[in-house]
């Protein structure tokens, strides 16, 4: 527990210095690249990737399994051994060095071939001053964006060959490799070359630049879809946009005007131009064929340039690259099935970008028993998911009616789904409700809002459904002032961690909305024996024979005895841990053993925690579900954050559910650890200073 605790700290802390942001990527699985390489150099050897070998587990699963059609004959060869002159990059990072190859990855493709359009964005994923010729030692990296850091894969260069041709993604000609690489890193980031197959290319656009990714359905679009294209573009946004096809036989089919259905394209630009005496909104499409171009109204030779000023005309045709045109936005939003937007962050855009997004993240969990509590229609656990408040502080400066409005995009994305498959699991339906903090909560700090609270209020927005894609997003406008996101599952107890990212187009503020954590034990009881009474006196005189104290075998057969008659308590005995913990707490003199005046305090205390245990058994089970258990602990005096009741749940319940003898131990241990802490930090300033020894002595004797 402590290990995994101090792991946390640590990560935090590294967090907070500025590892895992691009200038300074996490080094994935610690391999150090740079190490790594001096040390195949200095030994003269070619790296041999121990963590992704070349072997049948890296290809895959299932159709990509040891021993299927698919991967029988498989062998594994570096590009020195497939061609004479092999080379990472030649004339710059193109289309055409992009074929598929036996794996429906095409959605990765899409994003790799994005790349290629933008030098600054290739870069960051492929480092500069990789080749096959100067300090080469089979060795090569690549830099992803993962769910909230960069993380920096180092591979060996030894790719999958069947029949002598490379298995995977291929150059057209053969002989330039980076795209093979970049896809192999990406297999290995994901646990297998099949995890890849089948996705969406905006997952791909988000890994490689950490934008958040919107998606519009054409059919349906927002009535200022054109305003929000022309705010992308200005922010250097990747847009893409693509026709559905409808069977198997449309892919990649081309329509009678030239546009290729199941086809990824880019969105380049949006003009207005004055035609005929009206206003025309034409918007540029590329195709990264670099061919097959659409001949409709606007193409590049149609007729409709001529009834347009000639230097507007000159300017807007002679700047387009081959695979590029114009069109009118209605016939687009009629052609076109769906647009999908990449909205980078500041540190991805270029500095003469002339918007930015202000961008907020929060990696959170869903535990089951603490934080794992389903959407709105399980009202009994829904407040238990994490929460968020978000500030809007500014309207918009152009709001599309009178209303003063702030723009925002919330993604909520899940962590690591891909890299289960392989165990079978797949990713959780996932969404998120907001809803307005009420006046009289705003400028609190930090405030989880309970069940009542969600019984009383309905939600203000809320993602437009619940769906098991790896993220879900949406575009949002609220008047200024203070809302709370609830990320959430489906169904309760359903665990994973995610990433919630909000992007406001002007100031605002977030913060989780844990609560604080407050602590309120009562002073100890100072009895003296006088205060005890004679049937107690009696009942330990008979428990603690003649050495008059009760040991932790003792006090185990007294409380067992006592549970045993009542028979509305669901417990399978106190273990010997937990009358350790309880003779520890109670133990002044370090005999581990408690004597009349610790006893009875202990008595009492257990009382009292019965009485709290009935209580908040809402329905009278015998025992407390994990979120019965929050608000007894807070009844207890114990008001702990998220990460805590966490940790708790996962070490004292049992299937989400907590007996008696668990809660019991549960209250003595935090009570003693708080109490241990009180009694050091003599200063009150909620800090204290430990050497080794007594580290060691309050955590092993606590």
């Amino acid at each position: 527990m402590f290990g995994g605790a101090s792991d946390r700290i640590q990560r935090d802390r590294d967090r907070a210095g500025g590892l895992g942001s691009v200038q300074q990527a996490v080094p994935y699985l610690n391999q150090d690249f740079q190490a790594l390489k001096e040390e195949c150099l200095r030994t003269r050897s070619l790296f041999q990737d121990p963590i992704f070998p070349a072997e049948p587990t890296s290809l895959g699963f299932k159709e990509l399994g040891p021993s299927t059609a698919k991967t029988r004959g498989v062998e594994w060869k570096r590009p020195t051994e497939l061609t004479a002159d092999p080379q990472f990059i030649v004339g710059g990072a193109t289309r055409t060095d992009i074929c598929q190859g036996a794996l429906g990855d095409c959605w990765l493709l899409a994003a790799i071939g994005s790349l290629t359009l933008n030098d600054r964005l290739l870069h960051r994923v492929v480092p500069h001053g990789q080749n096959f010729s100067q300090q080469y030692a089979g060795i090569f990296h690549f830099q992803f964006w993962q769910f909230g850091e960069w993380v920096d894969v180092v591979i060996d260069d030894r790719l999958p060959v069947k029949d002598g041709k490379l298995l995977f993604v291929h150059s057209a000609e053969g002989s330039e490799f980076w795209s093979a690489l970049v896809e192999k890193a990406y297999a290995k980031l994901n646990g297998s070359y099949e995890a890849l197959s089948g996705g969406s290319t905006t997952e791909g656009f988000e890994d490689f630049t950490g934008g958040v990714s919107e998606m519009f359905e054409l059919k349906n679009a927002p009535r200022d879809l054109h305003r929000i294209i022309s705010k992308a573009l200005q922010r250097g946004s990747l847009l893409g946009c693509s026709i559905d096809i409808t069977s198997t036989f449309d892919m990649e089919a081309v329509t009678f005007k030239k546009l290729v259905k199941g086809h990824a394209y880019s969105v380049t630009g949006l003009r207005q131009v004055d035609y005929r005496g009206r206003q025309e909104l034409l918007i540029r499409i590329r195709n990264p064929w670099g061919q097959v171009e659409w001949t409709g109204a606007w193409s590049d030779s149609s007729s409709e340039w001529n009834h347009i000023d000639s230097a507007e005309k000159d300017e807007m045709l002679c700047k387009m690259e081959d695979g590029e045109f114009w069109m009118s936005f209605q016939e687009f939003m009629h052609q076109f099935s769906r647009l999908e937007i990449c909205n980078l962050t500041p540190d991805a855009l270029s500095q003469d970008s002339t918007g930015f997004w202000t961008t907020m993240m929060f990696e959170g969990s869903w535990r089951k028993g603490s934080t794992a509590g389903g959407c709105r229609n399980h009202p009994n656990t829904f407040w238990i998911n994490p929460q968020y408040k978000i500030s809007l502080l500014e309207e918009d400066d152009d709001p599309e009616d009178d209303e003063a409005t702030c723009s925002f995009l919330v993604a909520l994305m899940q962590k690591d789904r891909r890299r289960y498959r392989r165990h079978g699991h797949d990713t959780h339906t996932i969404g998120f409700a907001i809803y307005e903090i009420p006046e009289e909560f705003r400028g609190s700090p930090s405030v989880h809002m309970k069940k009542d609270f969600f019984l009383r209020h309905s939600s203000c927005a809320r993602s437009e459904t619940f769906i098991n894609l790896r993220e879900v997003s949406a575009r949002l406008r609220l008047p200024p002032g203070d809302y709370l996101i609830v990320p959430s599952t489906f169904e309760p107890s359903k665990e994973a961690d995610f990433v919630l990212r909000v992007f406001t187009e002007k100031q605002s503020d977030m913060q989780g909305m844990d609560d604080d954590m407050v602590v309120d034990i009562p002073q100890e009881e100072e009895i003296s024996e006088g205060d005890i009474d004679d049937s107690f006196r009696a009942m330990f005189a008979q428990l603690s024979g003649d050495d008059m104290e009760i040991s932790v075998q003792e006090l185990r057969t007294i409380l067992n005895r006592v549970v045993s008659k009542h028979r509305d308590l669901q417990t399978d005995g106190f273990s010997m841990e937990s009358c350790r913990a309880m003779v520890s707490l109670m133990d002044k003199d370090g005999s581990a053993r408690l004597g009349l005046l610790e006893f009875q305090i202990l008595w009492n205390k257990i009382r009292k925690w019965l009485g709290i245990f009935r209580e908040f058994d809402l329905d009278k089970s015998g025992c407390m579900s994990s979120y019965e258990m929050r608000l007894a602990l807070e009844n207890g005096g114990f008001r702990l954050n998220n990460k805590l009741y966490q940790m708790l749940i996962a070490r004292y319940a049992d299937n989400e559910v907590i007996d008696f003898d668990n809660f019991t131990c549960c209250l003595v241990k935090l009570e003693a650890m708080l109490r241990t802490f009180q009694g050091l930090d003599r200063d009150g300033t909620g800090t204290v200073e430990v050497n080794i020894i007594e580290w060691l002595f309050v955590t092993m004797c606590g």
